[in-house]
């Protein structure tokens, strides 16, 4: 009775995630996935790959841990093509992340040290970005939570070490959902409820789906709310009350820049010690710097712990 009622649990939210733009894929095993990833890269860059073409691909996309990974994710590769052209590879668009290939498939196994197979998992051209563990009612997160853990121990360094381009995991039992990024060392404390504007959390999984997992905004949290560690060379990703913050923000740079005349005006966040000002305040910076009309960006702290942090951590 259990495994039907998460197999159920399953099946409704890929009908729910089709319903919101993902492609619904049969990948079964591994060597599955490495043929969709071809066929999703094609599609994404407008191009074929001969056999020797991908291969310099696949090679490349084994190389590195889950940080380094993360950096290749949003990066280019240049390849030289069999009649001796140049041609630059992408595998994530980060500036239109509406503009990437959204698929849903489940129990995708792969055979590490055990053989594993996973719940749900979200690619997106072709890469599985996010991994969702599901459990039925009554069971408890952490049960998930520990589930993710023994697969990246197990089976995530099979087939080029694909899994290790997750950047973001979700685990829920239907009326309590959380996400956390994908890191080595990680504790079921840095996984978060999502919150809708108003600060209030959106536990059950439909909902979650609905505001989290749509891919414009699950496509903005990759290309902008993952944030590199330097220091300690792993992932981060903001909680919600951080991502309204500095969407807030931004949209205030928005409309000042649009404004013909000089008209200045204010605008503040207040959060509480603890809460992760600085990056917010770096991520703010980070993509306002980035808007067209934008010239400076001015980054004051008022302790010098503060300023090494910001420089060496993110």
């Amino acid at each position: 009775m259990s495994k039907q009622s998460e197999a159920q649990l399953e099946n409704n939210l890929i009908k729910q995630l089709v319903s919101l733009g993902y492609q619904n894929v049969t990948i079964p095993d591994g060597d599955a996935l490495v043929s969709n990833l071809k066929t999703q890269l094609e599609a994404f860059n407008k191009t074929v790959f001969s056999t020797k073409e991908f291969d310099a691909i696949l090679n490349h996309l084994a190389k590195g841990n889950v940080f380094e990974k993360a950096k290749t994710l949003r990066d280019r590769f240049n390849i030289t093509r069999e009649n001796g052209d140049s041609f630059y590879v992408r595998f994530f668009n980060s500036e239109d992340w509406t503009n990437n290939l959204f698929q849903v498939t489940n129990q995708i196994t792969q055979q590490g040290t055990y053989k594993n197979r996973y719940d749900v998992t979200l690619l997106v051209n072709g890469l599985p970005l996010v991994q969702i563990e599901l459990k039925r009612r009554g069971l408890e997160l952490k049960e998930a939570f520990n589930q993710v853990n023994r697969y990246q121990r197990h089976s995530f360094d099979s087939n080029y070490g694909l899994f290790k381009y997750v950047q973001i995991f979700v685990i829920s039992n239907d009326l309590e959902t959380q996400y956390f990024v994908n890191n080595k060392d990680q504790s079921i404390k840095q996984s978060y409820f999502w919150s809708d504007v108003n600060n209030k959390n959106i536990k059950d999984l439909k909902s979650f789906a609905n505001l989290f997992l749509n891919p414009n905004h699950l496509g903005k949290m990759i290309a902008q709310y993952v944030v590199y560690n330097e220091t300690y060379k792993v992932l981060m990703v903001l909680r919600p009350y951080q991502f309204y913050a500095v969407e807030a923000l931004v949209n205030k740079a928005k409309q000042q820049t649009d404004k013909a005349d000089t008209v200045k005006a204010n605008g503040y966040i207040w959060h509480t010690t603890g809460s992760g000002k600085t990056l917010t305040s770096f991520k703010a910076s980070q993509i306002i710097m980035d808007l067209p009309n934008v010239d400076k960006v001015v980054f004051v702290v008022d302790r010098k712990d503060l300023d090494y942090q910001t420089i060496e951590r993110v």
